[in-house]
């Protein structure tokens, strides 16, 4: 599933050709994905200008002229492909309609933004700009780790005491948003801590250390247009490329690459999910 890089990628590619512009047609080709559409999706979208384009945590929001705000959620294999508009280079022009399809957005200037989603993961939803933050699915996001209130104090304050795995404590959506299974294995590793480690046994100062990590491993994925492992395409269709750079993610039996350090990555299964680290280097 994308995580916060691939999605703020995903922002990135659509905001030139979506802000400021209307939505002269929207077409929804299917009355679901994870849940059903909103009533009347498509009329309440049609006429409307994208007035911001955002992100909370993994979910896209596009704020309308019309007080609404439309909720885009990739799911485990969406893709929002842009077409009919130039894309650094290269005009992409509008592709033969696919089988999933599932939402075609027409905009005045040309533009078409088409959200196709083959195992219906994804999700959208509408609901009131002024209240976007109560929404179900954001009420109980923590902080952003990208921005302010993300911090050290509260990060120290967030963890101190809990007796979870910090891989774990890291991936809960409440203590920090959009934080996922890749980027926290590359955090830790460059943290030194194992992924294992109980929270409440790590040093306030060793814990404070996660928030630049975090920030800088962020940003080098965001920059690199995110990983690409199995679905995940940018909205011009290319692939991210961070995935080249992972330190221990998928790199079971794989050399360390720390400087000096003999040991080999090593994979334990947390919570259904796999952790690499190295014990050597992770403490």
């Amino acid at each position: 599933m994308p995580e916060l890089p691939e999605v703020e990628t995903v922002r990135r590619g659509l905001a030139p050709v979506m802000e400021g512009q209307v939505i002269a047609t929207a077409q929804v080709n299917r009355p679901d994905l994870r849940w059903p559409f909103p009533d009347r999706m498509a009329e309440r979208l049609t006429g409307a200008r994208v007035e911001r384009l955002r992100r909370r945590s993994k979910y896209i929001l596009a704020d309308l002229s019309t007080g609404e705000s439309l909720l885009i959620h990739l799911g485990m294999s969406g893709r929002m492909l842009v077409s009919g508009d130039q894309l650094g280079r290269f005009v992409h022009e509008h592709p033969a309609p696919e089988k999933h399809d599932h939402v075609v957005l027409d905009m005045a200037g040309g533009a078409r933004i088409t959200f196709n989603d083959p195992r219906r993961f994804g999700a959208m939803d509408l609901m009131p700009t002024a209240t976007a933050e109560q929404h179900p699915l954001l009420a109980a996001l923590g902080p952003e780790p990208l921005g302010n209130t993300f911090h050290e104090a509260y990060l120290v304050a967030a963890l101190r005491g809990r007796n979870t795995p910090i891989k774990a404590a890291l991936l809960d959506q409440k203590i920090v948003a959009g934080l996922g299974n890749i980027y926290v294995c590359e955090t830790l590793y460059r943290a030194r801590i194992h992924p294992a480690r109980r929270a409440r046994r790590i040093s306030d100062h060793r814990l404070a250390s996660l928030v630049p990590i975090v920030r800088v491993v962020l940003g080098e994925a965001i920059a690199a247009g995110g990983s690409s492992l199995r679905d995940f395409r940018q909205a011009d269709g290319e692939l991210g490329y961070f995935q080249h750079s992972f330190d221990v993610y998928g790199r079971e039996g794989d050399s360390c690459r720390t400087e000096g350090c003999t040991d080999t990555v090593r994979r334990i299964v947390q919570g259904g999910r796999s952790s690499f680290y190295c014990a050597s280097c992770q403490r």
